[in-house]
């Protein structure tokens, strides 16, 4: 079957003025909404990511550690032009294909011991709610006035 005549057919020849008034645009129009749609939601995020791994991969040097994508962790010890090695353990070293690389793993920077003794910030979703620890220490304590209860009745 052959779409072309569907296509050249002209709204008088069809006889039907709803199909002159939109008839092949009109349909032509869900499957041009359906190409957009897949194109931002799933072709340009996938090129995107892509862009962002090549120039990971590209800006591998020296030194830095990695994971790859079987999930082995390991320092880059050189680089050649498609393959990388890794220094996985001492005096063990792996040759990889650049492409094998997932991420890149950066360091945190140490927090500072004053910034680990600070009370963690309220939040505003908190909804007055306790603390775990608090709630622990009044079940506990209610546990322990239950004891010393029960214990006075046993006495009586």
């Amino acid at each position: 079957m052959s779409f072309v005549p569907f296509f050249l057919q002209d709204a008088s020849a069809a006889g039907n003025e709803a199909v002159g008034m939109g008839g092949t645009f009109g349909m032509l129009i869900p499957l041009v909404l359906v190409m957009l749609i897949m194109y931002f939601f799933m072709i340009r995020p996938q090129n995107k990511k892509q862009k962002e791994t090549e120039a990971m991969i590209s800006a591998l040097k020296k030194g830095d550690k990695v994971v790859t994508i079987g999930g082995i962790h390991g320092v880059v010890s050189s680089t050649k032009d498609s393959t990388i090695i890794l220094k996985v353990d001492d005096g063990t070293k792996i040759e990889f294909n650049k492409t094998a690389i997932a991420t890149v793993v950066v360091d945190k920077p140490a927090e500072n011991a004053t910034e680990k003794s600070k009370p963690a910030k309220k939040s505003i979703f908190a909804f007055n709610k306790k603390s775990v620890a608090e709630e622990i220490k009044e079940s506990e304590s209610e546990n322990q006035d239950s004891d010393s209860e029960s214990e006075e009745h046993k006495d009586e």
